[in-house]
């Protein structure tokens, strides 16, 4: 069993994990904090690294909310302004194309809870990839479990993101920049993807 927080079109790292891993859980019984890979990824802009972030309803009371319970803000654009950012960013890439329908229907879709948008957004990667879909969710929080990866959500700390590169849009510009969202290796290698991930541990 390995154990990770559901996040929004997860970094590469946390997919290499994934796909090296027999069984996956995730871990919806914790708090809910800002800035982690929960509500927000990277991609690869023309300017370089692009931060797209999911708004989420903070509530009146101060108390804290779990991952589970955890609103996306209804009086926002976020999912129009993604798909456009998504788009001018990649709309060239080798493989966009055959993706693009399937992901304007998460960014196009009405959603009330994040959890939702990360569940799809992790269901999305994994039928591209043609590998199975299949996922459990904690019935309680997990403290020590053996195969922690929960920590590969910190968007603070950057673990097991040594690497080797790949072509990417922007690079003549900016040079490689590693670990971003799952979305720049899939549009940029589409199939081939799934060999990039397998069988190359993670130090953490």
């Amino acid at each position: 069993m390995a154990l990770f927080l559901p996040t929004y079109f997860s970094p590469i790292s946390q997919y290499r994990a994934m796909l090296n891993s027999d069984e996956i859980v995730f871990e919806v019984e914790d708090n809910f904090q800002k800035q982690t890979y929960r509500n927000r990824c990277y991609i690869f802009g023309a300017n370089g690294k692009q931060l797209l972030n999911i708004p989420v309803k903070h509530l009146e009371n101060n108390n804290r909310k779990k991952t589970r319970d955890t609103l996306v803000e209804p009086n926002s654009n976020w999912q129009s302004q993604h798909l456009k950012s998504i788009q001018t960013a990649y709309r060239n890439s080798p493989f966009f194309e055959f993706y693009e329908d399937d992901l304007q229907s998460i960014l196009k879709k009405r959603y009330t809870y994040l959890l939702d948008v990360n569940i799809d957004s992790y269901l999305f990667i994994m039928d591209a990839l043609q590998i199975s879909e299949s996922y459990t969710k904690t019935q309680e929080f997990d403290v020590s479990p053996q195969n922690d990866y929960r920590i590969l959500a910190n968007a603070k700390q950057q673990h097991g993101t040594s690497f080797e590169s790949y072509v990417q849009m922007f690079d003549d510009k900016h040079g490689f920049i590693s670990n971003l969202s799952i979305l720049d290796l899939l549009f940029m290698e589409g199939p081939n993807t799934i060999s990039f991930l397998e069988n190359k541990p993670l130090n953490l």
